[in-house]
């Protein structure tokens, strides 16, 4: 395996937004964690996109990058994922290649099409139509950084030479990724030779998934090199083992419902993942993470303990999945920002380099 980069998953909760009187205060703050976490020696930072959601709050997550490049200068930096369906893909192609060129190319462009109906239905855009958007605009979207003019004539976008500008500033465009759950997504990226991302599977199906990945990516006789796998994971690393799980145990098991009461108690509601296998499967796993966390920490979907049980941790699962980026997230549901900060160094200080 190549050799292990390490990335930080900042999120931006609902309930971190409602305790501040002004969105401004939180984005400073998670700004100076993008600049820590670049002095601690992580490489890349992401952020990801909802609409109408309790889960993330950076609704213009382009324009939020924009400062956290200005604030950096290492750090690569990406949406991990820009939700296609809600964007007017040349638009979308022109504010990145914008990034690209105020990060001077650190952009990393993660792509997905969204899982959650109630986004879709308070914009009156079709759910389940969003595969297709998704791949309509992703083609556009290549076009618009690669050809100086487009036109395009689709189901759901039409434009007679549009001229695109800037081009990226990484040639031929940001590196793109594909957040990709189910086989055909799955085959979609490799087919096109995009990279892959992951964040909510139990190891054995993420190794599983990744391994489907490398196959189908062989079958098709790309010129190489293989495209890179990326995992993100709930982290918290402290002192000892006890105070570890002392710390993080009640904001593990909090984190997938905090909020949700408000957005089911809307008119609209909550309307969630459209049945099928690969969502059953997630079902699964979201029950098992409000109701155990030994269900967390058995399946990896969070590594908690001293830095050494992590460093293991870490090891074995890397050895099983076989990722190219590990994202930690440190910041878990309720647990008091002082301890996520507390992670974060210990995580930069003395887990990043037994890998190094």
């Amino acid at each position: 395996m190549a050799r292990l980069e390490f990335a930080l998953w900042d999120g931006f909760g609902k309930h971190e937004m409602a305790l501040s009187p002004t969105a401004a205060d939180i984005y400073d703050q998670h700004l100076k964690e993008a600049v820590m976490a670049e002095e601690l020696g992580y490489e890349s930072y992401y952020i990801i996109e909802h609409q109408n959601s309790h889960v993330g709050q950076i609704t213009a997550p382009s324009v939020y990058l924009c400062a956290v490049a200005q604030q950096t200068s290492k750090l690569r930096i990406g949406v991990m994922i820009y939700q296609l369906p809600f964007y007017n893909p040349i638009r979308l192609a022109e504010e990145v290649a914008t990034l690209d060129h105020l990060s001077h190319g650190r952009v990393e462009f993660g792509t997905g099409i969204g899982v959650a109906e109630h986004e879709f239905m308070r914009w009156n855009l079709p759910f389940f139509e969003r595969q297709k958007m998704s791949s309509e605009a992703l083609e556009i979207i290549v076009k618009a950084w690669t050809q100086d003019e487009v036109t395009y004539d689709g189901q759901f976008w039409q434009f007679d030479e549009a001229l695109p500008v800037p081009k990226p500033y990484q040639q031929p465009h940001p590196p793109i990724w594909v957040g990709a759950h189910s086989p055909a997504s799955l085959q979609y990226a490799a087919k096109n030779n995009y990279h892959v991302s992951q964040n909510i599977d139990v190891d054995t199906v993420i190794a599983e998934k990744f391994d489907y990945f490398r196959k189908v990516w062989t079958e098709c006789n790309h010129p190489g090199p293989m495209p890179r796998t990326f995992l993100m994971r709930a982290v918290h690393v402290a002192e000892t083992d006890e105070i570890a799980r002392q710390e993080a145990e009640q904001p593990l098991l909090t984190s997938r419902a905090l909020g949700r009461e408000d957005i089911a108690n809307t008119r609209i509601g909550f309307k969630g993942n459209s049945e099928s296998p690969t969502n059953t499967e997630l079902g699964r796993v979201f029950q098992g993470m409000t109701t155990s966390y030994d269900f967390w920490i058995d399946n990896g979907l969070a590594l908690v303990g001293s830095p050494e049980t992590v460093i293991k941790q870490l090891r074995k699962q890397s050895e099983l999945c076989g990722y190219d980026i590990f994202c930690a997230n440190h910041r878990i549901g309720t647990l008091p920002l002082e301890q996520s900060l507390k992670s974060m160094k210990l995580f930069g200080d003395e887990v990043i380099p037994a890998f190094r």
